[in-house]
């Protein structure tokens, strides 16, 4: 009830089922079931992690015992061994990820430096591409939380939202709102450009287009 289609696909397969393999050394090494890959490479080095879906080459490339994966698009989650649970959509989507568990990744570089960093979701062009070990974060549109390489606990919504921001627990939602943060915590702001200049400040509420904008270091406003 497996299925190999190119060379060396499935080639060391012994005890697997149902699996799947289309392209040149895809799923070559798997003892896994319920594993399908697609594209040159793909799961290549998957050993027992079962349910993963690959499809683009070097999708889930590293893979050995991750389970219930999904990787769609060159590179994707190209670096994942052992974590499970994680979804990249989009071309070098979580490319670096190792050990992150829970990660959603849509669009092109989304998350793509994560390593260890776990509970995160990216939607949008580039977004949050620098996170490397941050956990807890979503952001939604092109650039947002660009470059919050271990911050916590952010949510960012519109184009370049939280851009710079390393603080924990901000919550911004419009276009380049609170893109100046860098490590102010406990912020909220809603509108475009909203807390806009804040760099360090924290514990500010910002409700409108541009309210607050030029508050740079000024907590507790409201």
């Amino acid at each position: 009830e497996n299925t190999a289609i190119g060379q060396r696909s499935l080639l060391s397969l012994v005890t697997g089922h149902r699996n799947t393999g289309v392209g040149g050394g895809t799923l070559q090494n798997t003892t896994g079931n319920d594993n399908t890959a697609v594209g040159r490479d793909s799961l290549i080095q998957n050993t027992s992690g079962s349910a993963n879906t690959a499809v683009g080459k070097d999708a889930l490339n590293d893979n050995t015992t991750g389970d219930n994966n999904c990787a769609f698009g060159k590179n994707s989650l190209a670096d994942n061994t052992t974590a499970s649970g994680n979804s990249a959509f989009g071309h070098y989507g979580l490319s670096v990820n190792t050990t992150g568990i829970y990660l959603t990744a849509v669009g092109f570089k989304a998350l793509t430096a994560n390593t260890t960093g776990s509970r995160n979701t990216a939607v949008g062009y580039e977004a949050a591409t620098d996170i490397t070990t941050g956990i807890s974060n979503v952001a939604i549109g092109s650039f947002s939380l660009y470059k919050a390489t271990t911050a916590n606990n952010n949510t960012a919504v519109g184009h370049t939202a939280l851009e710079n921001t390393t603080g924990a627990e901000n919550t911004a939602v419009g276009a380049s709102c609170m893109n100046s943060n860098t490590t102010g915590t406990n912020n909220t702001a809603v509108g475009k450009s909203a807390l806009s200049s804040n760099t360090t400040a924290s514990y500010n509420d910002a409700f409108g287009s541009n309210t607050l904008a030029a508050n740079v270091s000024g907590a507790g406003n409201a």
